[in-house]
């Protein structure tokens, strides 16, 4: 699903334009961007978590080739944890 047909289907069952929507929308997924940057859980109740961890650094090394080791540096990523209706609905 698109963002396009996300603001579609809202506009329609909430009785808003589509600017009214997309708007909205955008607030929504704003909010949840700046939550989530300052390292805040940020839960939807039915739907499910998103979380903020930090992922150590790691050495890889291709399989024969000692030579060729890379580091990759410890970064941040978003972690999604589904609530329990969502898991009921989608397994």
């Amino acid at each position: 699903m698109t963002k396009k047909e996300f603001v579609d289907i809202v506009s329609k069952k909430g009785h808003l334009t589509k600017k009214a929507a997309a708007e909205s929308i955008d607030v929504l997924l704003e909010e949840m961007s700046k939550a989530i940057k300052k390292g805040e859980r940020v839960v939807l109740s039915g739907f499910g978590t998103f979380y903020l961890s930090k992922v150590a650094d790691k050495t890889i090394v291709p399989f024969g080739q000692e030579e060729r080791r890379t580091t990759i540096k410890s970064h941040r990523v978003v972690n999604f944890r589904p609530g329990k209706p969502l898991r009921k609905a989608v397994w």
